[in-house]
């Protein structure tokens, strides 16, 4: 199998384009996060750096439906969350990156809004009588 051939650039005959002398207007993204700006991620994040210890797979349960007052991305994380979903579910359906989503639900676990689960852990080790009760009834078959 052969590698693809890559295609020369040929110059334009009438020269390269003319550089803009102000930078293009940001676009707006719209609600479903394609804005990439990275203003916009210091505003959900907030200024005074306080976080919850949170991990990718803490669990997090909305407590009650949005109320009118939270921002936006509240809103849409408080909607994704009746049921349990880990932080990194979250921060997957929501396009934002992880700093970003601790800080938003520290704010929500702040104003009593969603509650952090740790994640169900299971034993290391089965429980003996459970193999022992196993271990009788494979034999009387």
């Amino acid at each position: 199998m052969t590698p693809p051939q890559r295609k020369r650039r040929r110059p334009r005959p009438d020269g390269p384009p003319p550089l803009p002398s102000t930078p293009p207007a940001p676009e707006s993204g719209g609600e479903d996060g394609d804005n990439k700006n990275p203003e916009r991620l210091y505003v959900i994040s907030g200024a005074d750096g306080a976080r919850a210890e949170l991990d990718l797979v803490t669990l997090i349960v909305a407590r009650a439906a949005p109320p009118p007052s939270v921002t936006p991305e509240q809103a849409a994380l408080l909607r994704l969350c009746p049921a349990p979903l880990s932080v990194a579910e979250l921060s997957a359906y929501l396009n934002l990156p992880f700093s970003a989503m601790t800080a938003l639900i520290t704010e929500l676990i702040t104003a009593e809004l969603v509650q952090a689960r740790a994640p169900i852990v299971r034993q290391a080790l089965p429980d003996r009588s459970l193999l022992e009760a196993v271990m009788h009834g494979l034999q009387k078959l």
